[in-house]
């Protein structure tokens, strides 16, 4: 006779054989977001900022860039707020301009681009600022700011790995919180408190 014991294994193999596999949901790791605490960026700049206190300020050491222009990292996310600044005579619709132009860049990879108007009278502040939807965006958020007469500031946030804004969802609505504290508590700084030369460093 047989062994039961070997007859009872072979039966739960062969149902085990049969048994429809069903794929698990894609799972995302982890992320744990610091606490939101902030610092005053008040230098020799024709601005002043708050920003968060695990981020560092560098000067743009790119080929491109010019007087004023620094990076906000935040290296515990990967991710680069990049700051430009441009002296307006007379060219501000061309700036503007500009920077549509490049937020439009992303429209082959966003699913929608949201606009936000932003006004401050009393620091004349103007601006728009645009939350770019999409898995495969580059960039999830821009803005530019703007005094309408001799200022401009226009800010880029990128990853520095492959975007997968799905996965990097929670941390991206937490940088945009930060991005938008640092908008409201944006001012402008008169010409004689700062220095109107070639300085790159913050």
């Amino acid at each position: 006779m047989r062994n039961p014991h070997s007859f009872i294994l072979l039966l739960l193999l062969i149902s085990s054989c049969n048994d429809s596999y069903t794929p698990k949901p894609r799972g995302y790791f982890r992320i744990d977001l610091p606490v939101s605490e902030y610092r005053l960026f008040d230098t020799t700049f024709p601005y002043s900022f708050e920003y968060p206190t695990y981020a560092g300020i560098f000067p743009d050491l790119s080929k491109i860039a010019e007087p004023y222009w620094i990076n906000i990292r935040f290296p515990k996310f990967k991710a680069t707020l990049h700051i430009s600044y441009k002296p307006v005579n007379g060219n501000l619709a061309g700036y503007i301009n500009d920077a549509y132009t490049l937020v439009n860049k992303h429209i082959p990879k966003a699913n929608a681009i949201i606009q936000r108007e932003y006004i401050d009278k009393e620091k004349r502040v103007y601006g728009l600022e645009y939350d770019i939807q999409g898995a495969d965006a580059a960039s999830p958020y821009q803005f530019y700011l703007t005094d309408s007469s001799s200022k401009f500031v226009r800010g880029a946030l990128y990853f520095d790995i492959v975007p997968n804004n799905d996965s990097l969802a929670p941390v991206i609505a937490f940088l945009k919180a930060d991005i938008q504290r640092l908008i409201s508590s944006f001012y402008w700084k008169q010409p004689g408190n700062y220095q109107n030369h070639q300085t790159k460093q913050p």
